[in-house]
């Protein structure tokens, strides 16, 4: 795992710097808060840990489409969401659950 530190605004390039995948960046930072900003192309999933978690718990639309009505159990009409989405510039910090062409 790499560490490294960074300052408000200060941005990390990732992959190949004249081809970069994406870019984070540290929107800002308030108490033991940090806002991350990702700028990654529309097909490159992001999602916060927990979310990720969910997602690789929960059978995918391709499961439930296979599965007969009474075979799936307990959740088997539940969906999995696909995208952990929400806007940069939303005030407050915390309303949204991470970010698409925005881990």
């Amino acid at each position: 795992m790499l560490v490294i530190t960074r300052r408000e605004g200060e941005e990390v390039v990732i992959g190949d710097p004249r081809n970069p995948i994406g870019v984070v960046r540290i929107a800002s930072i308030r108490g033991d808060r940090v806002r991350i900003a990702f700028d990654f192309p529309r097909h490159v999933q992001v999602h916060r840990k927990e979310i990720a978690e969910q997602i690789i718990e929960e059978p995918g639309p391709e499961v439930l489409a296979k599965l007969r009505p009474g075979q799936g159990g307990e959740g088997a009409t539940a969906q999995a969401t696909g995208t952990d989405a929400a806007p940069v510039d939303q005030a407050g910090g915390g309303g949204g659950s991470g970010a698409t062409p925005a881990v």
